[in-house]
């Protein structure tokens, strides 16, 4: 499993993520929404947590930055 997603793309996985976890378990939304907020936040969640998505791969995406093209 190759990393195929960026610190900001990372970054923003975990903010959301963590957002729609807490919308959810604060009872901010609640019923059958609630449940597909806590499934979409891990997933999100765990994407950003190990840099990897495999829907990135079935596309052929990848926001990482590759050796030699960053800037100084």
């Amino acid at each position: 499993m190759k990393a195929n997603m960026g610190i900001l793309d990372r970054g923003i996985r975990m903010t959301l993520a963590i957002v729609l976890i807490i919308l959810a378990s604060g009872g901010f939304i609640v019923g059958f929404w609630s449940t597909v907020l806590i499934i979409l936040g891990g997933i999100l969640l765990l994407t950003g947590a190990f840099g990897y998505c495999p829907f990135y791969s079935v596309l052929g995406i990848s926001t990482c930055v590759r050796k030699g093209t960053e800037s100084r």
